[in-house]
């Protein structure tokens, strides 16, 4: 099994095989917490003006590099989804839109074979996913801060994955070591702006979760994440 090591927006554009498309904060991170909640549908959209014509149908859940969006009911935070709880998700569709992770999947889906939507939160259950398609190839894509710039959080998760696909060895205290002291996680730490929970990157590093990877599937209404066993 080839394993290829990519980044940000261009780097999903070149994925090929099974594609795993990681955003740790937050888009990846959020979906499995919806799942949890009982979602049914999580619909992946690039375009605003798409997202909010599902409005009277769907929970909107997104943001535009980094920002709450007008219209929409919550931001990208997962700790906002959690305290939001099942009575608001349970049985519903999710639109969900965000600056890095979703752009990278839409993008990952035009040339890879398959792709899974990767974060700490469902490592596990996404590296014994793929070890058993046997796959000639994987391309691991580390989609950092705004699909533009490099982020330790995404780049850490690639290395778990990667030695639970057989790579390097890999150490997660040390990884959170790195992250909690990067701008990526001190604009949440910081706690100035309620679209940056503090307890989002508390969330988003807890690794494994959840038992189930994620997976992109082409539905009439575009690209949906499911849960791996969900039919389409």
């Amino acid at each position: 099994m080839q394993i290829r090591r990519l980044s940000l927006l261009d780097g999903a554009r070149e994925a090929r095989g099974i594609a795993v498309v990681i955003d740790v904060f937050r888009a990846f991170s959020v979906e499995p917490v919806l799942f949890a909640l009982g979602a049914d549908r999580i619909v992946l959209e690039e375009d605003v003006e798409a997202c909010l014509a599902w409005r009277d149908r769907a929970v909107l859940v997104g943001e535009v590099n980094g920002l709450p969006i007008d219209g929409f009911d919550l931001t990208n935070s997962p700790y906002q989804v959690l305290r939001a709880g099942a009575a608001v998700f349970a049985g519903r569709t999710v639109v969900h839109r965000t600056t890095a992770g979703v752009r990278g999947a839409l993008a990952a889906f035009a040339t890879a074979d398959e792709v899974l939507l990767a974060s700490f939160m469902t490592a596990g259950a996404t590296a014994r996913y793929v070890l058993a398609q046997r796959p000639d190839c994987v391309s691991i894509v580390a989609m950092g801060d705004k699909a533009t710039v490099a982020a330790p959080e995404d780049d850490r998760c690639a290395d778990c994955i990667e030695a639970l696909l057989g790579g390097p060895p890999y150490d997660h205290l040390a990884a959170i070591d790195e992250i909690l002291h990067q701008p990526t996680a001190e604009k949440f730490l910081r706690g100035d702006k309620p679209y940056f929970p503090q307890a989002d990157p508390l969330l988003c590093l807890q690794r494994d979760l959840f038992d189930f990877p994620l997976r992109a599937v082409r539905t009439p209404d575009g690209l949906e994440a499911r849960p791996v066993g969900k039919a389409a």
